[in-house]
């Protein structure tokens, strides 16, 4: 056999061989440094202990390659597991993969804490202090199944009993542990140079909440203490970015144990943001030709069972009743849709009425898993900017459109647009239990939307399986600073609902005629929103946005009257304003305003009060000069009426 080494060269052996044995012919010194190959210039990492039987070309992978850091984190998920059971016996391994900045393994055990994360680590040392070594071996299904059976790990027995019978199975051993596992993985531990077991949550088997419950450790593994000590301070930093840490600092929400997980207490300020985006939004959405509902915040499960919801989405609602006993059963909404179809229903439509764009400030509840909830971005109630159109099948590529446009411009407004990506979430039609309707709907609402994007320039990746029940959809997605993505906006077509619910206009034949509907968010959740805007300013919001939009600072309290006159002033031209009438410092003042983000300050002093000035300041540049309070008045106001993002009185060049 005849095998090309990059950067080596050729070799030729007349029997199949390890990889290991050719590194051994190569670069004997260099084995160590090691850790995966490639075959044929194919992506997929190969086990270096993985046998060559055919001419191949190959590269071998060190530990400089950014790409091997999957096989050292995988390997050190083992190594993290072999430690947990060696502490606590009683624990039973279930899946513990690489991820994208580390690794996590699942226990069937109680919650970890600090204290036995600190402990595994020091465990986890051990082992890789001894340059342990990891074997692989091939074995039959049948063979797996008797060793797991006789280790009594059921998880393991679970997985492998879904195998069909006759496959070879891979598994890793080191010292006494044993784990399924395709790898690749490190020879030995000595490359495991820096490691460290961030945190604990919980999960559950499969992802299934009506499974057991588990026990996730996060970890993380680098090939140098250096990158490591780098990460952590990376990780550091960010948690002073995450809006759970800055929102509770400046105030805007706040979470009680009494009152549950996923329930968020939105304080004054965070309520005044968000009281400014509906305004704002409300307005908009009426000056483009919604009407307004108000509909219940619950229905019977009658309603949700019409739409398809109670099949499709019960899992995911707060339901009030049990089905087996109670006459009537209810539950919380999760969404608007259903409730303004009866809006439509109320009178009869021509087809002169349509379009009808409902839009409604919509309060929803959501029953979230406990493990995916974290500050705003993933509550159990949280209030959205929902609306449905009803149109007639002619109007809805121009519809649909149209509230991409809203959608933008409210991104743009908020300085949002080029931190968002677009996905055309769609069917996954090797499932089609989870949806309603037939394939060449599908088809056809997916291609519609596509051809729209295209159009509009916008660009989208396909995501398969991320569609609504009822149809395809446009997902507006962000990441926060974790590197998370979520959802902000969505836009949905709907070729199906509108059957369910006999909905129905006179055309101009006078026949009735089935609409389509529109299911859309112009800026989605306001609470996740809020965290969003937290996280991308820092707290520091543009100046439309903020709470507090000026402080006025008394230099003394001499100066209060006048302070008192400057404040009244700008609360009557709707300016945001609060006056500090504490016997404080300035300089103690000024450093409190700054750490609170608020955009602006109005000194006033002896000079200020004689000329009926003020000095202004604002959170970036510090020191702005005197003005008239009348010209600076004008001037915060064009800044707020034009919603910039940017502070607009500013320092003036030297």
């Amino acid at each position: 056999m005849e095998v090309n080494v990059k950067n080596f060269g050729e070799v030729s052996f007349a029997e199949p061989c390890s990889i290991i044995d050719i590194i051994k012919m190569v670069n004997p010194d260099g084995l160590n440094n090691y850790v995966a190959a490639q075959i044929n210039n194919e992506s997929t990492l190969i086990d270096l202990r993985t046998t060559i039987t055919t001419d191949c070309d190959i590269e071998l992978l060190d530990t400089t390659r950014k790409e091997c850091l999957s096989v050292l984190r995988h390997t050190t998920a083992h190594i993290m597991a072999e430690a947990v059971q060696n502490l606590f016996p009683e624990a039973k391994i279930t899946i513990g993969p690489a991820t994208d900045n580390g690794f996590f393994y699942d226990f069937d055990f109680r919650p970890f804490s600090r204290e036995d994360l600190d402990a595994i680590e020091k465990e986890m040392k051990s082992i890789i202090k001894k340059a342990t070594r990891l074997e692989r071996r091939e074995v039959t299904r049948d063979e797996a199944l008797q060793m797991m059976q006789e280790r009594n790990e059921p998880y393991k027995v679970e997985l492998l009993e879904a195998i069909p019978e006759g496959e070879t199975i891979t598994i890793y051993k080191q010292n006494n542990f044993v784990d399924l596992c395709r790898g690749p993985h490190l020879l030995n531990t000595r490359p495991i140079k820096g490691f460290k077991l961030l945190s604990a949550s919980s999960t559950y088997w499969r992802g299934d909440k009506n499974n057991k419950s588990l026990f996730r450790i996060h970890g993380t593994a680098f090939f140098t203490k250096e990158d490591l000590e780098a990460y952590l301070q990376y990780l550091e930093d960010i948690k002073n970015h995450d809006h759970n840490k800055l929102g509770r600092e400046l105030e805007y929400f706040t979470t009680v144990d009494v009152i549950g997980q996923g329930l968020p207490l939105i304080m004054p300020k965070g309520t005044k943001v968000i009281m400014t985006m509906q305004r704002w939004i409300e307005d908009e959405e009426t000056r483009r030709g919604y009407m307004r509902t108000k509909t219940p915040l619950m229905a019977k499960s009658d309603l949700y069972k019409i739409s398809g919801h109670w099949d499709h989405y019960k899992d995911g609602m707060f339901v009030m009743g049990d089905e087996e006993k109670d006459k009537e059963v209810f539950a919380l909404r999760p969404m608007t849709c259903p409730f303004q179809y009866y809006v439509y229903k109320n009178s009869q439509k021509s087809y002169r009425d349509l379009p009808c764009r409902y839009g409604e400030t919509s309060t929803l509840f959501r029953n979230e898993d406990s493990g995916e909830m974290h500050g705003l971005t993933r509550v159990r109630q949280f209030t959205i900017s929902e609306g449905h159109l009803i149109v007639r099948p002619d109007q809805m590529v121009e519809e649909f459109k149209g509230c991409i446009d809203l959608a933008k411009y409210c991104l743009k407004t908020l300085g949002l647009l080029d931190d968002v990506t677009w996905h055309l979430s769609k069917w996954d039609p090797t499932n089609t239990a989870k949806y309603i309707g037939d394939a060449e709907t599908w088809e056809s609402t997916q291609q519609s939307i596509r051809e729209i994007l295209t159009e509009l320039n916008i660009p989208f990746t396909e995501d398969v399986g991320e569609a609504a029940f009822y149809g395809p959809k446009v997902d507006i997605n962000a990441k926060n600073v974790y590197g998370k993505e979520d959802t902000m906006i969505t836009v949905q077509w709907d070729a199906l609902l509108a059957e369910q619910f006999d909905m129905y206009f006179i055309d101009k034949d006078g026949s009735r005629t089935r609409p389509y509907i529109i299911h859309r968010t112009s800026m989605g959740c306001y609470e996740r929103t809020l965290a969003w805007l937290i996280e991308k300013y820092d707290g520091a919001l543009p100046t439309w946005l903020a709470p507090e939009q000026v402080r006025v600072l008394p230099i003394s309290e001499k100066f209060l009257d006048y302070a008192e006159q400057v404040t009244k002033t700008l609360q009557e031209n709707g300016i945001e304003a609060t006056i500090d009438r504490r016997n404080e410092k300035i300089g103690y003042k000024l450093r409190e305003t700054r750490m609170q983000k608020v955009p602006y300050a109005l000194l006033i002093g002896q000079k200020e009060q004689d000329e009926q000035l003020v000095s202004m300041w604002n959170r970036k540049d510090g020191d702005l000069g005197q003005s008239k309070l009348d010209a600076f008045v004008d001037a915060i106001c064009k800044e707020i009426r034009t919603k910039s993002v940017e502070l607009t009185l500013r320092k003036q060049a030297e």
